[in-house]
């Protein structure tokens, strides 16, 4: 995923309210503010409270509610429209009134729910990499050049990862389509690097940050200061076979980069976050690719009116972008979390404030998107095959696996590194582990999978990706975070699935034969 620790949440005990895709939903909130207005219960034209903090919010509406009178609801409880999606009734709003949502909510007629993407004031980004990245040298790159052998790119020695799923072998049959674009959603992606120029579209590309695609040229490429992340990401999904540095996984396919982490601090808010969803779906991309979780809070529960208005909205975003034939691929985190289990200990959230620790209930309190219905839910491994050491995990919630790296299960590689080698910006490659890094290696073996069956649902997609994943078992160990081999007794199995596996580990042969 794309942060870099975990955690947020200021309220308490979550309720399980189940997620509902359906605009018709109308949960019961109880009416924590008088609407705005006179003893009619009617909106007045009295002047909305100005002196609070300006806050960003999602407001999702009924079925039959018009945008055109929601933008109407927002403006006289002190609102400014930043965007609208009609197509999924979400629109998106700033306000300093202190009572804005609460003010919108009772509107039962109009809105499902309301609630701020951040606990902190806006300003003039997280992902779920595990620690940071170490550059590659020019003696280790000479070292690995020095090994290659014909067909193999100069850095594909190293890439320990492309053969755990056989993806090198897959690239001597197809390398994939140009006519499948993989759309990276995260830090921003450096196009001009030689081993992503040739597979960029920048067609396909934007700045969603502040909720508002943002297509000017370059908008998608990291902020000056900002993070290798995105990058990294697309080299491991896409990175050409042209005699330069590394093979990608899906070396033929296109990949798009649509930034939505914030300048400074690479949070990923809300409404940025459904805005790549939409602008995803609106542009053909097929697959997305999605190793983040949304800020500010690492578990949404859906007891609390914000965060439950998070959910909604960004569930009916990849809903949408399903229907739309986009597949989802996201992270499923860096905490070493059971996201199967009763009860986790989220001491990180809110990430964008002080953090206020709470247990939470994994099963009503969602991270998001990795959570969400219909999304590929991915852990890691190392080159050993064990789950890597901080890989959240869970029976019945990770659906595939995929090669994420572990600094303990050290391969035979020229340079002895069990992180993933990919491309930073500047035209430079790296090392990165996390969850991050295993997300790619799934979109880009969906994204061979698509070119192979171009006619393909999104759910057929994920069907095909769990059937032809290479069957896992539990280990009897694995490495912990000091490096220690401990016994793996957290590991459950069950329906033909494991909790640190899922299906088994994504085979890009198959996907290509």
């Amino acid at each position: 995923m794309a942060h870099l620790g975990p955690g947020r949440r200021r309220i308490a005990v979550p309720v399980g309210l189940a997620l509902t895709a359906s605009l018709a939903f109308l949960p019961s909130v109880a009416a924590s503010a008088a609407p705005l207005g006179n003893t009619a219960g009617t909106a007045a034209a009295a002047k909305p409270d100005t002196t609070g903090p300006k806050l960003s919010y999602v407001a999702n509406l009924t079925t039959y509610a018009s945008v055109k009178a929601a933008k109407k609801a927002v403006e006289r409880a002190g609102g400014t429209v930043v965007t609208s999606y009609e197509q999924i009734g979400v629109v998106v709003a700033h306000s300093q009134n202190p009572d804005f949502a609460k003010q919108l909510r009772v509107q039962r007629g109009l809105f499902v729910s309301v609630g701020a993407t951040r606990t902190a004031p806006l300003q003039t980004v997280a992902t779920t990499e595990e620690g940071t990245t170490q550059k590659l040298s020019a003696a280790d790159a000479a070292k690995a050049a020095a090994t290659a052998t014909d067909g193999q790119e100069p850095l594909e020695p190293n890439q320990w990862d492309l053969r755990a799923i056989k993806a090198d072998q897959a690239h001597k049959i197809n390398d994939g389509s140009p006519d499948v674009t993989v759309g990276v959603i995260d830090t921003g992606v450096d196009d001009t690097h030689p081993d992503l120029a040739p597979n960029f579209s920048k067609g396909q590309s934007a700045n969603c940050v502040g909720g508002v695609a943002d297509t000017t040229d370059g908008a998608w490429r990291p902020y000056p200061d900002g993070s290798d992340h995105g990058t990294h990401v697309a080299g491991t999904i896409a990175a050409a076979r042209n005699g330069i540095g590394v093979a990608g996984v899906a070396p033929g396919v296109k990949v798009a980069a649509i930034k939505v982490s914030e300048p400074g601090t690479s949070l990923f808010f809300t409404e940025a976050v459904v805005c790549g969803f939409m602008f995803a779906a609106e542009k053909g991309i097929e697959v997305t690719n999605n190793s983040y979780y949304v800020d500010p809070w690492l578990y949404n529960c859906k007891a609390d009116d914000d965060q439950k208005a998070l959910v909604e909205a960004l569930g009916r975003a990849t809903k949408y972008a399903e229907r739309k034939g986009v597949l989802s691929v996201a992270s499923a985190g860096n905490s070493n979390h059971d996201l199967a289990s009763n009860a986790i200990v989220d001491d990180t959230s809110p990430d964008d404030a002080t953090p206020v620790p709470r247990t939470i209930d994994p099963h009503v309190c969602l991270d998001i998107p990795t959570q969400l219905p219909g999304v590929v839910t991915v852990s890691a491994t190392g080159d050993q095959g064990f789950r890597s050491y901080y890989s959240s995990f869970g029976l019945g919630v990770v659906d595939v696996a995929a090669p994420g790296g572990d600094k303990w299960q050290v391969p035979a590689t020229p340079d002895a590194n069990g992180r993933v080698l990919s491309t930073v910006p500047g035209g430079g490659y790296g090392y990165k582990q996390g969850t991050s890094m295993a997300g790619p290696h799934v979109a880009g073996v969906a994204a061979l999978l698509k070119s192979a069956h171009p006619k393909a649902t999104p759910s057929q997609l994920q069907a095909m990706l769990k059937a032809q994943a290479t069957k896992t078992a539990c280990p009897e160990k694995l490495y912990d975070a000091t490096g220690a081999l401990v016994d793996a007794t957290t590991c459950q199995s069950k329906w033909g699935q494991t909790g640190y596996y899922g299906y088994g580990v994504v085979d890009a042969l198959k996907a290509v034969k």
